[in-house]
């Protein structure tokens, strides 16, 4: 992880959960850059759980449109924000078990509020985490969930805040599905699939 700690960002100084829980789940199959362009459409008409849950579907549909698959998410958006406003009072809540009884959030998600609405410990693992862990031996497992729980055994906790940022930035750089650069990798003296490439 020393090794990766270029690939880690500054944390916001100012998370908050509520807009963290609603771009994760607008995340799901859709490009960091849609992602990212469709939370901040959405959030620049409504800010509050309220908000979100009381705006009629078609506009929130309209809003989040970048992000693909857009009428499922505007009716799992709004779910979940009147959730959030009617059972949590608007605070989002920092529990994995409660978080994971919303709909349409799986682990990746609860653990992105975790980490990156609270900055609380625990290990988000999405496909680049899941494929780097996979390449480099520190894992061998066949799902994200499996993947997560694996990492939790052997990753010391001092470094779990930063590994999906680190993992996901090096992912998109280095480590890609398509076309690694092997030769750029820092940590390809550890790697096995690069280990095993060369044979």
């Amino acid at each position: 992880m020393d090794r990766l700690h270029k690939y880690v960002k500054k944390p916001v100084s100012n998370p908050n959960p509520f807009r963290v829980l609603i771009t994760t789940i607008l995340s799901q199959r859709t490009r960091d850059e849609n992602t990212d362009e469709a939370a901040a459409t959405l959030f620049a008409v409504y800010r509050t759980p309220e908000q979100i849950a009381n705006a009629p579907t078609e506009e929130v549909e309209k809003l989040i449109k970048k992000a693909g698959f857009f009428r499922v998410k505007a009716k799992r958006v709004k779910e979940v924000s009147r959730i959030i406003h009617e059972d949590y009072k608007d605070v989002v809540p920092d529990d994995i078990n409660e978080l994971l009884a919303l709909p349409g959030v799986g682990r990746k998600t609860a653990n992105c509020v975790l980490v990156y609405g609270f900055r609380l410990n625990a290990i988000p693992v999405d496909v680049h985490v899941h494929r780097i862990s996979n390449r480099l031996g520190l894992v061998e497992t066949k799902s994200p969930d499996e993947t997560e729980l694996e990492l939790m055994k052997i990753v010391p906790e001092d470094y779990w805040l930063d590994l999906n940022e680190s993992f996901v930035r090096f992912g998109q750089d280095i480590c890609r599905p398509i076309g690694p650069k092997h030769e750029e990798c820092p940590i390809n003296d550890l790697c096995d699939f690069y280990r095993d490439m060369k044979k």
